[in-house]
């Protein structure tokens, strides 16, 4: 029988929360498909409840009960950093090797390397380059990931920090809460985002949600990608397509990012190419922190070039207490918090266990959970990572 780790984040400082009474909701909304189609995951049985916090240790995302009925020892931490760990301790025998895209455990090739068992290492989420892929590749290891479980949270979040950052809203909320009633602190940078013209980097599904949430707001998209959407699709949101990133972001006045992390995007979002955008544009980056150069933000907030910057993704993550990202002005930065909603958490769960379950069985995954395959890339429906070459950060 297998080994199985699990790396989440911890508990609620406070504490496990129990349901229902701990949560502010007793339900979460019941869907049966995605937008394109996809039906969601379609586990044999879940054990728990849609609307529990399966994300941290104590969640164990629904997978105890499951994994020792049939036998397979479950290992849960959240200690995953340094060389001493309980995740290198747990990784040298595990067959299985579950992590999040918000409390990444970085599969390296030397830890692969030592890994002689691991036979598959799985995303609870979105998003697998805290894996090593060529080395993953190398070693025969599959990488698979619950394609779709959290991308229209994402894009949700995307639309709220927008619209954070051109409202001004962190500013005015902190005046309201220190007491105050300047009205005009609480406007001098607040803006409309009626009329802006807004620019989405990579339109994959996230980025053609944010495309049809923004749409009502009355802007004028524009977006670039490696592949142009179809002309119908085009036409339905009035978008401007533009052959690379450089055209895109001189063009707007708020740019939104869905890129994946891979060699051509990390650093892409450097100070020559934040020169370009006009004076005063918003940068909101829900997709990796390593896309954008850390001091070439900072630096354009400090000079006024950029009017705000919303993030949910660092470089590191967990990023340290002194990260400039945490108190650079006009930011409205969240902990890599997007993607893990409780019912993205109820989607990402039941994936993982649909994974573990045609895994176990020897049956097929589906093909878009899969990025890489025992030894050969499969890409996923979103994107593919077969040109990462560098090693996980």
């Amino acid at each position: 029988m297998a080994k199985v780790l699990l790396v989440l984040y911890p508990d609620p400082v406070n504490g496990y929360p129990t349901f229902p009474e701990d949560y502010a909701r007793d339900t979460v909304a019941a869907l049966t498909d995605y937008p394109n189609g996809q039906t969601l995951p379609t586990p044999e049985a879940i054990d728990f409840t849609p609307g529990e916090l399966l994300g941290s240790v104590s969640g164990e995302l629904g997978l105890r009960k499951y994994l020792e009925a049939a036998g397979h020892e479950l290992v849960v931490i959240s200690d995953k950093d340094g060389t001493d760990s309980d995740f290198d301790r747990e990784l040298v025998d595990a067959d299985v090797i579950i992590s999040q895209p918000f409390w990444p455990a970085y599969l390296t090739p030397e830890r692969i390397d030592k890994a002689k068992n691991l036979k598959i290492a799985i995303t609870a989420g979105i998003g697998s380059d805290h894996v090593d892929l060529k080395a993953a590749n190398e070693h025969g290891i599959t990488v698979a990931e619950v394609t779709y479980s959290n991308s229209l949270a994402v894009a949700e979040h995307t639309v709220m920090q927008v619209l954070v950052l051109v409202r001004d809203f962190v500013r005015q909320h902190q005046i309201a809460v220190e007491g105050g009633w300047n009205i005009a602190d609480a406007v001098e940078r607040s803006y409309d985002l009626e009329g802006m013209d807004v620019g989405i980097f990579a339109a994959g599904r996230i980025g053609r949600a944010v495309i049809e949430r923004l749409a009502p707001f009355g802007v004028h998209l524009h977006y670039t990608d490696r592949f142009r959407l179809p002309a119908e699709y085009e036409e339905k949101y009035n978008l401007v397509f533009h052959e690379n990133i450089e055209g895109l972001v001189k063009n707007i006045d708020v740019l939104t990012v869905h890129a994946p992390l891979t060699d051509e995007t990390a650093g892409l979002l450097d100070a020559e190419l934040l020169s370009t955008m006009r004076r005063g544009a918003y940068i909101v980056n829900p997709a990796r922190g390593a896309i954008a150069d850390r001091d070439a933000i900072v630096n354009a907030l400090e000079s006024g070039q950029l009017a705000g910057y919303a993030g949910d993704v660092w470089a590191p993550q967990p990023a340290p207490a002194d990260h400039p990202w945490r108190t650079m002005p006009n930011n409205a930065m969240t902990t890599h918090t997007s993607g893990t909603s409780l019912p993205a958490q109820a989607k990402y769960a039941a994936g993982t266990r649909e994974i573990l379950e045609d895994f176990f069985a020897g049956r097929s995954i589906r093909t878009e959970y899969l990025i890489v395959e025992g030894g050969t890339y499969a890409g996923t429906g979103a994107h593919s990572y077969a040109k990462q070459a560098e090693p996980a950060r």
